[in-house]
């Protein structure tokens, strides 16, 4: 026996031992005194079956579960226990205790397992427990690294060896075992896990004392890392007594020993098989959906009940068959079916795609309010696959009756393919074909072709491929078209801008080739001040302030300004060039303007930090030509672009028989609204377009501000199952959903020379999140939720009856409610359950975000003159 290299069991001896299962539930950073969970608990005998002949460190061991309890894990008074008054047979069920009870044999060589037999037909769950309790008779006694399989799947482990004690650690992350679940699309809106498994051995005699093994998987909320959860499992296995036991089986082969014993065992890999507890009680969807319809009507769209049921309302979906869908659907009324839609398409599930492709005919012109929700919500879908491109791909290449339809519809084709890239999946022929129509069309356009489209799909795919085509639209391009291509460039990590582009930027800028519009060239200076600029870069365009346009003018330098305020990147090499240029800059940065650039934070907190930024460029007439609100949301290793609403005007200086500027003299009049929402942009809305058009909506504006996005989003979507060592399934479920109403609008008097443009923002979020234990007998878990509704309203006025005119911006958020409540559960299949929880609900105060000095003291002039003219509008 001396050369063993596992543990060694006597001839002729019964081996009892003690064994605990324990499994507990919590809030990340919670002591486990007051955790869910439960404590299975058992004796269990070992005994040596067979020992090869000629290798004494090939052995049999029979291995058998006596005794079982189910009870609390932590001391409760009776009336709080689920378990209270029951039998452990009344608790697991006869025909699955005696499974339970049934003798396993495992074939040890060298310590590992090398088969676990056990009886085909018995259930899986009983049959996890055990290899739970199998995986841990593997181990090694020399110090080391192996790549192991157990209940787990294959893992590397990690073994350290001092006397008569081993540790165990098994890298989880390694584990090789069938994986279900999602994770959501961008960093900051995902969850982060950190999964952990130690065991440690005590030997003596050569076989096993005790063992002691401990599991933890914790659960965090990238945005808010508060809201964290844990499920901890833990073993042991402790020797009682050792006694005379049975004998030992003769035999040379491990196949005839096991005839011998029981020709119904059969050998079965120790890796967990998957099983799935069937929800018992769970409500239809339609019956759902009767249950939370008077939550999801457009006028209720901004309160967190809203994305309470449209989440919940997605979970059931995801469960449903493609008939059930369609029979909601079909016969809800007009007012509740874009919600709905929102609902089955971020389900995203094969069913739920095939229901909501057969319900929508995009050559009815009538259904397109749906048809546009479905779009959307498939630029927004948190793990888009293959299908759903390809889907898009063969609509857009068949009829559609609405071309802002289409439109949009190749819009959301460019926010799938920069996922879909985003997750190694830029080769894929689906994704292979939607590039290559995208850039197709705008290689070789054809007469009359919607080439503003195309580029916008591409503002969404940032292909690095795109860049070249980019350039020669940003600068060869008139309008609109050139200023789509260059915000396109903007978007891009400042990485992917090489040398090319810097030069193409800066012949914009300067104007080296031909003359561009203002909302060109100031995008073309924030692509080379955002993209590492060199000395140079800098100096040359701090030179050109005092040489542009009035209001440009006052526009850069406000950029510049905001740039060293709000420590940017750029911020060192601006300073640098500023210093060497401090004796001729007085006269060039006093010039009038009343356009500005601000920067500054919304929150700043310790998981995610968020910013809004501002920048208003007005005309020399002193109408607005842009004016740009964008929230960043960002932590230490990821970006995202939340929201952006930009508001643009052109074309309108013959309203107050102005003089237009420079370059901008045949411009047709435009006014529209541009946003981007989650880093996918949506389909611009023009307000009007051209002069007959402005006229007659001025003549019959009521002020009433135009509905940029409406609907429902599914923000967080994250959803994985574990195995754990000790036997059962566990499950994490978090999901984030927002009701969100944009509208955006502009007024104008001609009689008080004043214009008023208006974007409202009204939001509710509401995030759920549900970790659970599942072994078929007890269900134990906790449930957390947080939700908030809020409102951000952001106001410009601008006076035009002198020059330099008065501007005021103001930006406020409303007070807002912010609850969040945890509640901890047990539950039996019977029905029987304690839940205990906790809530918190507390008024986040509304504030006015604090703009410039300038704008503060502009907004005093406004107040002071507008109170003394009545407020009549058209």
């Amino acid at each position: 026996k001396g050369h063993t290299t596992g543990p060694s069991l006597s001839n002729d001896r019964l081996y009892k031992f003690a064994y605990t299962a324990e499994v507990y539930v919590d809030q990340a950073k919670a002591s486990l005194q007051k955790s869910a969970g439960y404590r299975f608990s058992s004796g269990v005998d070992v005994n040596l079956l067979w020992r090869n002949p000629d290798n004494d460190d090939d052995q049999l061991i029979k291995v058998t579960i006596r005794d079982v309890q189910v009870e609390n894990v932590n001391e409760r008074p009776a009336d709080k226990s689920i378990f209270q008054g029951k039998s452990t047979e009344k608790i697991i069920g006869k025909e699955y205790l005696k499974a339970l009870q049934r003798p396993m044999v495992l074939e040890l060589a060298r310590g590992k397992v090398q088969n676990f037999y056990s009886y085909e037909n018995e259930p899986g769950f009983t049959q996890n427990l055990k290899r739970g309790l199998a995986s841990l008779f593997q181990l090694q006694l020399h110090s080391g690294t192996a790549r192991e399989a157990d209940i787990s799947g294959k893992c590397n482990i990690t073994y350290q060896v001092r006397q008569d004690q081993v540790t165990k650690i098994k890298d989880l992350d390694s584990c090789e075992i069938e994986k279900t679940g999602f994770t959501s699309h961008n960093q900051i809106l995902d969850v982060s896990t950190k999964a952990t498994s130690a065991t440690i051995y005590v030997l003596e005699d050569s076989f096993i004392k005790s063992i002691k093994a401990e599991e933890n998987f914790v659960f965090f909320l990238n945005s808010r890392r508060k809201a964290g959860a844990k499920i901890v499992s833990k073993q042991r296995l402790e020797l009682q007594s050792a006694q005379a036991g049975p004998g030992l089986i003769a035999g040379k082969h491990v196949a005839g020993v096991i005839k011998t014993l029981d020709s119904s065992y059969v050998s079965m890999p120790l890796v967990a098989e998957t099983v799935k507890s069937e929800c018992k009680k769970c409500p239809s969807l339609s019956e759902h959906w009767k249950s939370i319809k008077e939550h999801m009507h457009p006028e209720k769209l901004s309160k967190a009940e809203a994305a309470r049921s449209f989440l919940s309302f997605i979970q059931n979906i995801r469960r449903a068959t493609k008939e059930e869908i369609l029979q909601i659907v079909k016969t809800e009324n007009k007012e509740l079916l874009p919600q709905i839609v929102d609902a089955i398409t971020s389900a995203q599930t094969p069913e739920s795609l095939q229901a909501i492709l057969e319900f929508l005919d995009f050559k009815d012109a009538s259904t397109s309010v749906l048809q546009e929700r479905f779009l959307y919500a498939c630029g927004f879908a948190s793990h888009p696959n293959e299908m759903l491109l390809k889907s898009l791909t063969s609509k857009f290449k068949g009829d559609i009756a609405n071309e802002e339809i289409r439109e949009t519809l190749v819009i959301v084709m460019g926010a799938l393919i920069r996922k879909l890239c985003d997750r190694e999946g830029c080769k894929l022929p689906a994704v292979v074909e939607a590039k290559k129509l995208i850039l197709g069309r705008l290689e070789k356009p054809k007469k009359d072709e919607n080439v503003r489209m195309y580029l916008l799909a591409l503002k969404n795919a940032l292909l690095p491929e795109a860049i070249p085509l980019l350039l020669k639209y940003a600068e060869s391009e008139e309008g609109h078209i050139s200023n789509i291509a260059a915000t396109a460039l903007q978007r891009y990590n400042p990485s992917f801008l090489n040398n090319e582009v810097k030069k193409t930027m800066n012949r914009i800028y300067h104007q080296n080739r031909k003359v561009h519009e203002k909302t060109v060239r100031t995008t073309a200076a924030a692509i080379i001040l955002n993209s590492n600029p060199s000395y140079m870069e800098v100096k040359n365009i701090l030179l050109s302030i005092g040489e542009l346009p009035l209001e440009m003018n006052k526009y850069m330098l406000s950029v510049i300004q905001d740039i060293i305020q709000f420590e940017m990147p750029s911020s060192k090499i601006v300073r640098q060039v500023l210093k060497d240029m401090r004796a001729q800059n007085y006269e060039r940065f006093s010039k009038p303007g009343s356009s500005s650039a601000y920067t500054g934070y919304i929150t700043r907190g310790p998981d995610i930090s968020s910013t809004y930024s501002l920048d208003i460029l007005y005309s020399g007439s002193g109408i607005l030509r842009r004016s740009n609100l964008n929230i960043q949301i960002f932590d230490r290793n990821a970006q995202l672009h939340a929201g952006q609403v930009v508001i643009e005007a052109q074309g309108l200086e013959s309203i107050i028989a102005a003089t237009p500027d420079e370059g901008e003299e045949n411009l047709d009049s435009f006014a529209g609204t541009s946003a981007i929402l989650f880093d996918v942009q949506l389909r611009p809305v023009t307000f009007f377009q051209g002069y007959g058009d402005l006229m007659s909506k001025m003549l019959s504006a009521t002020g009433e501000p135009m509905s940029v996005v409406k609907g429902l989003i599914l923000l967080t979507d994250y959803s994985q199952e574990f195995q754990l060592q000790s036997g059962p399934r566990a499950s994490a479920d978090f999901h984030g959903g927002l009701a969100i109403d944009i509208s955006g609008g502009m007024e104008f008097s001609l009689w008080y020379r004043e214009s008023k443009t208006n974007v409202k923002n009204r939001i509710a979020m509401f995030v759920a999140g549900n970790t659970e234990v599942d072994s078929f007998f007890v269900k134990t878990g906790m449930e957390t939720t947080m939700e908030i509704e809020t409102a951000l309203d952001f106001i410009s006025t601008v006076q035009f009856s002198q020059y330099p005119f008065l501007v005021c911006m103001q930006m406020d958020r409303v007070g807002s409610p912010f609850r969040r409540s945890v509640t901890k559960y047990e539950s039996l299949p019977s029905g029987r359950r304690y839940t205990v929880r906790r809530g918190k609900a507390e008024e986040l105060a509304g504030c006015e975000y604090p703009l410039h000095q300038e704008n503060s003291n502009m907004c005093r002039k406004v107040f002071s003159t507008s109170s003394d003219s009545s407020s009549s509008w058209f």
